[in-house]
């Protein structure tokens, strides 16, 4: 892991694209700004899990036993199962479903 210091208003960038900003300090909390590409998605850790968590478990229930198998990515008809994303469920909770005040930010997670 890197661990890098940085104060009020400075930015680290990760690759060429994303720009992480230290917006404020109070005590123990520490508020980033984050700015990405809209085809990054950016999530608190445990709204990812929860996405994660929520995908394989809609992937399990959507395959026949028979082919809950990570060695046969196809159905019998030759598609890939589908996999239901849990973020609609979880963009419609009032933690998450709030978004940042430009046009196409990403929603604060």
């Amino acid at each position: 892991m890197l661990v890098l210091s940085r104060q009020r208003d400075e930015t680290i960038m990760i690759g060429n694209d994303v720009e992480l900003t230290v917006v404020d300090i109070r005590g123990d909390k520490v508020r980033l700004g984050i700015t990405a590409p809209f085809h990054i998605a950016v999530h608190r850790k445990e709204i990812y899990d929860a996405i994660k968590g929520e995908n394989l478990e809609a992937a399990r229930l959507s395959l026949p036993r028979s082919e809950l198998s990570l060695s046969a990515p196809f159905n019998k008809g030759g598609t890939r199962p589908s996999i239901v994303s849990a973020s609609a469920k979880l963009r419609n909770s009032p933690a998450v479903g709030r978004t940042a005040g430009r046009t196409g930010a990403h929603p604060r997670h």
